[in-house]
C-alpha cells in the first residue's frame, strides 16, 4: 500500500512533463521506469551516440516484447474464435502480428516521432522498413518489465487491437498470397516458378529485386513483384498473379483450354498403353501355337478327325432285322 503511495506521489513530479506526457498519450499510463521506454525507442544504428545508454539499444527490449505479444494475441484469438480449428487461429495471429500490421499501428501511435536512429540510417516508409514495428515490439518489452503481464495484455487488447484492428475482418483477409497461388497450382496440375528478373540498387543503398512468376514450361510471366528482398518480391508477384487469375477472363479461358489439351492428352496416352499390352498379348498366343510339338499336333487331328463308315457285314445285318 505505501510503495503504491510512493509511486503515485513521485509521479506527480513528471505528470505532464515530456517524455511522460507522450507516452502517457501512447499506451494511457505513466511510466514508473522511463529509462526502460527511452531504450525502446532507440534504434541500434544510434545505440552508440545515446549518452544516456551507452552501447544499449531496443534490440533486447524487441525479442522480449515479441514473445508477450505472441502469447497475448493467441490467447485474444482463442477467447474470440470459440469454434476455429488451430490453423484458423494461427494463421489469424500471424496476420495480427504480421510486420505489415505492426508498422502501421506503430505509425498510428506516433512511434515514428518518438523512435530515435542514426542520420546515416534514415527511416524510409517507401522502403517498407520495421523499424516502426520492431519498436512497438520494443514498447511492449518495455511494458512488460515496468508495470507487468496484465499491463502490456490491456495495452495490446484495449490499445491496439480494439482500436485499430477489426479481428473478423483481418481473418478473412488474404496475406499469404504465394502460398495461396502455390496452393491453386498444385489443384490445377500446373506448374509455377518464381525467377528473379531483375536485382539493383536504390539511391539509398538498398537492395532491390523484381521477381516474376513463370507458368509451366513456357515464359509467360502472370505476375510481377518487387521489394526490398526476395521473399516480398515474390509475396508481390503472387499477389499480381492471383488478381490475374480472379479478373482476367481472358486468362481464365486460357487455363480452361490448356487443361482440356492436358486433359486429352493424358486420355490418348492411357489409351495407347493399353493398345500396347493387348497386341503383345496377341503376339503371345501366336507364339505358343508356333510352338507346340509336332507330336501334339497330330495327335489333335486325329482325334479330330470324323471317321469314314463302314459296310456292316451280313450278320450284323440280319442281327438288325
Amino acid at each position: 500500500m505505501l510503495s503504491q503511495l510512493y509511486r503515485k506521489i513521485r509521479l506527480l513530479r513528471h505528470v505532464g512533463k515530456e517524455p511522460y506526457l507522450s507516452i502517457y498519450k501512447m499506451i494511457g499510463f505513466y511510466p514508473d521506469d522511463i529509462r526502460l521506454y527511452k531504450q525502446a525507442f532507440l534504434h541500434k544504428s544510434s545505440s552508440m551516440e545515446c549518452e544516456e545508454g551507452m552501447g544499449q539499444n531496443n534490440e533486447r527490449l524487441e525479442f522480449l516484447g515479441d514473445a508477450v505479444l505472441s502469447a497475448i494475441v493467441a490467447d485474444i484469438v482463442y477467447e474470440h474464435f470459440q469454434d476455429k480449428s488451430e490453423g484458423f487461429l494461427t494463421n489469424t495471429r500471424s496476420k495480427i502480428v504480421s510486420r505489415e500490421s505492426m508498422n502501421w499501428m506503430a505509425k498510428e501511435l506516433g512511434i515514428d516521432h518518438m523512435l530515435r536512429y542514426s542520420i546515416h540510417h534514415p527511416f524510409n516508409e517507401s522502403h517498407n522498413s520495421n523499424m516502426l514495428g520492431n519498436a512497438l515490439e520494443a514498447l511492449i518489452g518495455a511494458i512488460y518489465l515496468d508495470q507487468g503481464f496484465e499491463a502490456c495484455y490491456k495495452f495490446i487488447n484495449d490499445v491496439l487491437i480494439k482500436k485499430y484492428i477489426d479481428i473478423d475482418k483481418l481473418s478473412e483477409k488474404e496475406v499469404n498470397f504465394k502460398s495461396n497461388l502455390i496452393e491453386w497450382a498444385q489443384k490445377n496440375k500446373l506448374d509455377i516458378s518464381f525467377n528473379v528478373i531483375e536485382s539493383f540498387i536504390d539511391e539509398q543503398g538498398n537492395p532491390v529485386f523484381q521477381t516474376a512468376v513463370v507458368l509451366g514450361d513456357t515464359t509467360e510471366q502472370i505476375g510481377i513483384g518487387i521489394g526490398y528482398s526476395k521473399k516480398e518480391s515474390q509475396q508481390h508477384a503472387a499477389q499480381m498473379a492471383m488478381k490475374k487469375i480472379r479478373t482476367d477472363r481472358a486468362f481464365q479461358q486460357y487455363i480452361i483450354s490448356l487443361k482440356k489439351k492436358r486433359r486429352q492428352a493424358a486420355k490418348a496416352a492411357k489409351a495407347e498403353n493399353e493398345t500396347i499390352p493387348s497386341m503383345e498379348s496377341a503376339n503371345t498366343q501366336e507364339n505358343e501355337v508356333q510352338q507346340i510339338p509336332t507330336e501334339e499336333i497330330l495327335v489333335v487331328t486325329e482325334i479330330s478327325t470324323p471317321q469314314s463308315p463302314t459296310t456292316p457285314s451280313p450278320q450284323t445285318e440280319k442281327a438288325l432285322e
